[in-house]
């Protein structure tokens, strides 16, 4: 890193003391300094990693190094004189320098760039310009998987996820938060064959694709020990300006999967269906639909057992015979308990336009359900 980023900042406070403010790097060699005639000379060593908010005061001077505590060797702050005012301005201008190498990292850290395309920072113009500062590929496949570990968020599983992805020049890991994971993977690149069936085939291919990555991840893990997970997975991006909306797909597959996939770990945006749109619904339009749904009388009046009937009936596709010999009771059994559904709701599941109106009441209760707009629970 060069000293040319700090040197800015230092030249600044001058106009608020009349004291010498420099910086070293973490051999102790001044790299930038109010007094430019001390610039290259190695001077106190950097400030050790065990001291008190980073800060010592050595040799008439005061230090304050930009590392965490702890962290290890870094590049510190000095400013002449170890008085209180020293100390003061040291800290202000450690916060300086601070920032300043912070924008420098993330103009120069390829992991940094990705992730501020991640969260919409980037402007769609500059995509382009610094991807090919970084020698990448704007506009090539990529997936965007989102590991969100569910219990125990603090456990590092980086080393886990890059034993996956080793490959830093195709593949990102991006550390998103304690509990949150994003891994942007480049994907096969396919010819446009021109054609509707062509294309099908292509979706059909990248779907596998994106099933096979997340499952090869969601092995490793588990191999490696690691916590409760789910991973969603937004659909294929065909350029670094769509990742963004692929991280936002990803997150809506977890959120989803909550829902209404809970025992799933691998979730595909593509593959929510219907409760998808169920998910962005407006609460008040849902309970809306539910009290049009159930007129006579509501979800609530059918017991536990019942529940149970219908959820093996949609199981076995909407099948009298089938559902009931897996339910262990008589095809008639099961005739009288669809009668009994009937004349409760008002529905007859025998009839597929029924039964479609029955399955999305369902899935509505139990997304309200999950909202906290009632306890009922199927």
């Amino acid at each position: 890193m060069s000293g040319r980023i700090f040197q800015g900042v230092i030249v600044q406070m001058r106009e608020a003391t009349d004291r010498l403010v420099g910086v070293v790097d973490p051999d102790g060699t001044v790299v930038a300094s109010t007094d430019l005639s001390i610039v290259g000379q190695t001077t106190q060593p950097p400030v050790p990693p065990d001291a008190p908010d980073g800060v010592a005061r050595i040799s008439g001077r005061t230090y304050k190094s930009l590392a965490p505590t702890g962290r290890g060797l870094d590049y510190a702050v000095f400013v002449e004189g170890e008085d209180e005012q020293a100390r003061t301005v040291c800290w202000l201008a450690s916060v300086a320098a601070q920032e300043a190498k912070l924008r420098y990292e993330e103009s120069n850290d390829s992991t940094a760039f990705i992730k501020n395309i991640l969260l919409d920072n980037v402007l769609p113009g500059d995509i382009y310009v610094r991807s090919r500062e970084f020698g990448f590929i704007a506009d090539t496949p990529r997936a965007v998987l989102l590991l969100r570990q569910t219990e125990n968020p603090a456990l590092d599983v980086m080393e886990s996820v890059r034993e996956v992805f080793p490959d830093t020049q195709r593949d990102f890991v991006v550390s998103m938060s304690a509990s949150d994971t994003v891994v942007v993977a480049t994907l096969k690149a396919k010819g446009n064959g021109g054609n509707a069936a062509e294309d099908e085939d292509d979706d059909d291919d990248r779907q596998d694709e994106l099933q096979e990555l997340s499952s090869m991840l969601a092995r490793r893990l588990r191999v490696a020990g690691a916590p409760p997970f789910v991973i969603g997975v937004g659909s294929a991006a065909k350029s670094l300006r769509q990742l963004a909306d692929k991280y936002k797909e990803a997150q809506v597959s977890i959120e989803v999967g909550k829902v209404f996939d809970t025992e799933r770990a691998i979730i595909l945006y593509e593959n929510l269906g219907i409760g998808r749109l169920i998910y962005q619904l407006p609460k008040r339009l849902c309970e809306m639909f539910l009290s049009e749904v159930f007129k006579k009388n509501p979800i609530e009046a059918l017991d536990a057992e019942t529940l149970y009937t219908i959820n093996k009936f949609f199981e076995n596709n909407l099948n009298v015979s089938e559902t009931s010999r897996r339910l262990f009771v008589h095809r008639n059994t099961l005739v009288y308990r669809l009668e009994k559904i009937k004349k409760l709701t008002g529905l007859d599941l025998r009839e597929l336009d029924h039964a479609i109106v029955f399955k999305v009441a369902l899935m509505v209760t139990k997304y309200l359900s999950s909202q906290g707009k009632g306890g009922f629970s199927i």
